[in-house]
């Protein structure tokens, strides 16, 4: 293994602390090994737009995986959940490392839990599968989309610009700012994101020296139940402009999992929970996604599109 190796990331301060947690791990079992961070802009870092109005994939990772492509960076380090499950072939995800809360929390600066914040309250959300629960929870609430990074967003509802924000506990957690968060959802009421609050380090395939390093650092618990995750989303074919929860979690050999899908106008939810194996969390998922799919999940697509497009007209 080389001395010196280059590492691709987002310069935001979030993808920047991922990354440090990432290599801490790598520099206590490679004490030898220097490890030089190198920034990339995303379109995700540069489009100001909502995220559910860009009708494509991968919009904070794909820079940065071209890097590793051709050799500028030796692998990257992103949040999982911005991967598609449909990543190039030439790459892989050589590494899960332990996996941080996925639970989504709510902040405010005046200590209201949702069902405290006074009707009409602006709530900001970069994601429809928030929007639609959030409404679900409170429809007399103001669910308006916002962007910018996660201390941005904070510092809107400081500015009163928005009443509350729901946010990933995960990614307050990694810069230090948990001490805003005034509520921890329930990962069975308020369904997070495939894959929130996991780390994926991507490589080349055939850099095998590379997998074998990287792999030391790996949480298998974590990645069977990542596995689970993405391969439902892969069969339902969840998205931004598709809002889809799901959550799984593993107990000893055994992996539950968790999805759940609204209609578009909260007025349906589609709710799943089964168990399988922890050795075979793919097949799991693809048992989940299967489940949806028969009770109609794919239907609730064109609700969504033309959601999308009011959404758009409120910008």
């Amino acid at each position: 293994m080389k001395k010196s190796i280059w590492v691709g990331t987002r310069g935001s301060r979030l993808a920047i602390a991922q990354t440090e947690i990432a290599l801490a791990a790598l520099r206590r079992a490679h004490p030898g090994v220097r490890f030089e961070v190198v920034t990339i802009s995303t379109k995700g870092d540069v489009d100001k737009r909502p995220l559910f109005t860009m009708d494509e994939k991968g919009i904070f990772e794909k820079e940065v995986n071209e890097a590793v492509k051709k050799g500028e960076a030796d692998f990257a380090v992103h949040s999982l959940k911005d991967i598609p499950s449909d990543l190039s072939e030439e790459l892989v995800v050589a590494c899960i490392p332990k996996r941080a809360s996925p639970n989504d929390v709510l902040v405010n600066d005046k200590g209201q839990k949702l069902k405290e914040l006074a009707p009409g309250s602006v709530i900001g959300t970069s994601s429809l599968r928030r929007a639609v629960q959030l409404t679900k929870y409170r429809p007399d609430l103001n669910v308006m989309p916002i962007r910018g990074n996660v201390e941005t967003r904070v510092k809107k509802v400081i500015s009163g610009e928005y009443g509350a924000v729901v946010l990933a506990e995960a990614g307050l957690t990694r810069i230090g700012m948990k001490d805003v968060i005034v509520e921890r959802f329930s990962i069975r009421d308020f369904v997070p994101a495939p894959g929130q609050g996991a780390i994926a380090i991507v490589c080349r395939r055939d850099d095998k020296a590379l997998i074998r390093m990287l792999g030391q650092i790996e949480d298998s618990r974590s990645r069977a139940e990542v596995l689970a995750e993405r391969a439902l989303i892969k069969k339902v074919e969840g998205g931004c402009r598709f809002p889809l929860g799901a959550v799984a979690v593993t107990n000893g050999d055994k992996i539950t999992l968790y999805a759940s899908v609204f209609s578009a106008d909260g007025s349906r939810n589609i709710k799943v929970k089964k168990v399988g194996k922890a050795s075979e969390p793919e097949k799991l998922g693809d048992k989940v996604a299967g489940m949806l799919v028969k009770q109609g999940a794919m239907e609730m697509a064109e609700g969504w599109r033309r959601a999308v497009d009011e959404w758009n007209r409120k910008l």
